[in-house]
């Protein structure tokens, strides 16, 4: 199939979650057989780089604006991608609603990746929060396909519009090695609490940074990421920790290096209230991380019974000191976390269901039944030659 992916800065991954998760899913596509592009702004990405893994790339501008960026870029690449009649399309951000009958009008059926409740977060103004919830709405009736990635968001848009959802959640690796390289941020291996998110007031690194003040412990606090229109709540963060030389900024950290941090620390600390299945969570997971995770319910949904739940700040430092403490327990939910990601996270089944439904949205046969019937064929071919080893043996 030829499928274009819109919404998103762009690939390789260098902002964010829906960033991850576009190039995860577009290069495992591409690895597939599927022609795919993916459309990416142009101060995120080089216009010289056309190509990733596989993947098409098509650079385009923008207006640099916290309230424009996102809307202004998907509306010139639903412009672009219409003439170029993909088998399907898939846009993410209810944000980005209003742009899928653009590409519909040119015969390209659309799926819309809706994230999170956007219109929860606290750094956008009143209007902002009334374009979201108009968004929502959009999101349930102007595309062919509405995808949520949680089943809380799934419950959220059948309860408040009536609207039935397509849940596919995000997907997560499983690996964990050891590697010196960490010491580049003056941390040792296993010996520090990694943090990872945009550095926005809903994610609450502030809470995470005076949590870790209480706690009694040589480890350091690794705080990565940053974001483009937060510089107040940034330097509010650095000024809250700058008596401690235990917590230390990373900044942005992607690729190789950000694989690294995850699989080296001693536990990881998520504390983001508003948004679906978030990607550093799972990835904390995956890469088997003991992970302590703010009480929200997505947040819950996620982890199961494979990570530990707090409630506000002074529970956080509280069950931190204790995981501090007992690298027994610690061991448990890492093993936990990579269980349950390899269950229900696995970014293979997650690649099968976006397969599947941009198949279904074309009018085209489903993939699965083909890998069903491949699996059959090769489940029969392995019996046979049981048969006749059997039948040597005798």
């Amino acid at each position: 199939m030829r499928i274009a992916i819109l919404g998103t800065r762009g690939i390789p991954a260098n902002y964010g979650g829906f960033e991850t998760f576009a190039e995860h899913l577009s290069t495992r596509l591409v690895a597939r057989g599927h022609d795919v592009t993916v459309y990416c702004r142009a101060h995120y990405v080089s216009p010289r780089q056309i190509e990733f893994q596989g993947v098409r790339l098509k650079v385009l501008p923008t207006i640099r604006h916290k309230y424009f960026d996102t809307v202004v870029h998907t509306f010139l690449s639903a412009l672009h991608a219409a003439a170029g009649r993909y088998d399907a399309a898939l846009i993410c951000n209810a944000a980005n609603a209003p742009f899928a009958p653009i590409l519909r009008v040119a015969g390209t059926p659309v799926a819309l990746n809706v994230d999170g409740l956007e219109h929860k977060r606290k750094k956008w103004n009143w209007i902002a929060r009334e374009y979201y919830l108009m968004a929502e709405r959009l999101a349930t009736i102007l595309p062919n396909e509405t995808v949520t990635d949680a089943k809380v968001i799934q419950e959220y848009y059948f309860a408040r519009h009536k609207a039935v959802s397509t849940m596919i959640a995000y997907g997560a690796e499983i690996e964990r090695r050891p590697d010196p390289v960490v010491r580049r941020w003056r941390v040792e291996p296993n010996r520090y609490v990694l943090y990872v998110s945009r550095l926005e007031p809903e994610n609450n690194a502030h809470m995470v940074i005076e949590a870790f003040k209480r706690v009694r412990t040589a480890y350091k606090l690794l705080i990565v990421g940053d974001a483009p229109y937060a510089r107040e709540y940034i330097n509010d963060l650095k000024a809250r920790a700058r008596r401690d030389r235990r917590i230390v900024f990373t900044g942005f950290v992607f690729g190789r290096d950000y694989r690294t941090l995850q699989q080296n620390a001693y536990c990881y600390v998520h504390a983001t209230e508003v948004g679906g299945t978030h990607p550093a969570l799972l990835e904390a997971m995956g890469f088997g991380n003991c992970v302590l995770t703010l009480a929200a319910p997505e947040n819950i949904e996620a982890i199961g019974d494979a990570g530990i739940a707090y409630s506000d700040e002074k529970d956080l430092a509280e069950k931190l000191q204790r995981v501090l403490r007992d690298g027994s327990l610690v061991q448990h939910y890492r093993n936990r976390a990579q269980t349950r990601v390899q269950e229900f996270y696995d970014w293979d089944y997650v690649v099968d269901q976006y397969e599947d439904l941009f198949a279904r949205m074309a009018g085209l046969p489903l993939p699965s039944e083909n890998r069903r019937a491949t699996k059959s064929s090769i489940n029969a071919q392995a019996e046979r030659d049981k048969s006749l080893t059997r039948s040597a043996s005798a």
